[in-house]
């Protein structure tokens, strides 16, 4: 099948991007002396998993249990979960965990180590933990200076039942970089933190075996690992529209679009209708404060050529409003004809297919099914 046969919206993987991104994301990390534990909730595949383990020791990153099932029922044994983990969710952690080598979970909160342990004990199993730490973001984690933090590191190293494996943190506050020394800045202190905290438990008796940190803004810059033993970066299988204006990527490392056909051309008013609105593009908004012209995804040629004079403005349920802002043939605009939008999120657009059609330039060549629901 053709690109342009695909009943629209479509979600589109290119599959060589894919791979190119996986081969120099595992390069980079490579170099910086640290395993890649690459997370999956940006396309929720088997088959994007294993391209973005290759070269390296097969551990992954879920953020949901849904993803879990799915990557475990195909082979993967050593897995983490990325979110705190929830008290109604004990019994299918424990039954995940008896099927592979790892599961990890995370723990941030006193109550969470008591519930988990006692889970633990009247489920006869041992369940590996990790404390989440905040290192600036302010979502999840423990403070790193704070006593309470060192005590409940140790509750979890002392708790029968449960292995503590380390300590694990996320810069999601990277997203609010204004520029790339503001970047770098926050991955040097999202490691810097991390493992001071590391050693400062260590220096209290507590064992810590990793440290790991990551998103794809900070791993894109970072040139120091010292102390780090893993990385978590999840989105540079895909990429977007916001890692591009925030300098992590080129828009030629997008790997994700949503293909749209034009529904309304209206000259008079200068705007385009889409097929693709919210439902299929989220209304992420954006890096907004890099670029206020950022609208909701950067509109292309079915090749890729990027069209800077159509800017997606505006989307409700099902439709996107695109406004054009300079000379255009609009004979090649009318209803029917067919656009691709690079979105401003790849891991919330990607999140609102049931397939990926996956291609190579204008030929669909293979079709992928992520994991969906929770």
């Amino acid at each position: 099948m053709k690109l342009r046969e695909l009943r629209t919206p479509a979600a589109l993987v290119e599959l060589d991007v894919v791979a190119r991104n996986c081969r120099r994301m595992g390069e980079r990390v490579a170099r910086l002396g640290a395993k890649l534990r690459p997370h999956v909730k940006t396309h929720k595949t088997v088959e994007a998993a294993r391209l973005s383990v290759q070269g390296h020791f097969g551990g992954v990153t879920v953020s949901t249990l849904a993803e879990a099932r799915a990557l475990v029922d195909a082979g993967f044994r050593e897995l983490v979960w990325a979110v705190p983990v929830a008290l109604d969710k004990l019994s299918d952690v424990a039954a995940l965990a008896a099927r592979v080598e790892s599961f990890g979970v995370l723990v941030d909160h006193p109550r969470t180590a008591a519930e988990l342990a006692g889970a633990a004990k009247s489920l006869g199993v041992s369940l590996e933990v990790w404390l989440k730490v905040d290192c600036g973001y302010h979502r999840a984690g423990v403070d790193p200076k704070a006593r309470e933090s060192v005590e409940l590191a140790r509750a979890l190293a002392n708790s029968p039942g449960l292995r503590l494996r380390g300590v694990l943190t996320h810069a999601g506050h990277a997203y609010d970089a204004r520029s790339l020394d503001e970047l770098r800045a926050i991955a040097r202190s999202e490691r810097e933190l991390t493992v001071a905290f590391a050693e400062r438990l260590r220096g209290a008796g507590v064992p810590i075996a990793d440290v790991s940190i990551g998103s794809t803004p900070t791993l894109s810059v970072a040139d120091d690992l010292t102390g780090v033993t893993e990385v978590r970066p999840g989105n540079y299988v895909f990429f977007d529209a916001f890692q591009a204006a925030l300098g992590s990527c080129t828009l030629a490392d997008a790997a994700f679009s949503v293909l749209a056909s034009v529904l309304g051309a209206h000259p008079a008013r200068r705007e385009l209708v889409l097929d693709a609105g919210a439902l299929a593009l989220s209304k992420d908004t954006g890096a907004r404060h890099v670029d206020p012209r950022c609208g909701y995804g950067r509109v292309t040629e079915l090749d890729g050529t990027l069209r800077p004079e159509l800017e997606l403005v505006s989307l409700s349920q099902e439709h996107g409003k695109v406004r054009v802002t300079g000379d255009v043939d609009w004979s090649r605009l009318a209803p029917g004809a067919k656009l691709r939008v690079i979105a401003n999120h790849s891991c919330l657009a990607a999140a609102q297919f049931e397939r990926y059609a996956v291609v190579r330039g204008d030929e669909v060549v293979d079709e992928w099914r992520p994991a969906r629901g929770w």
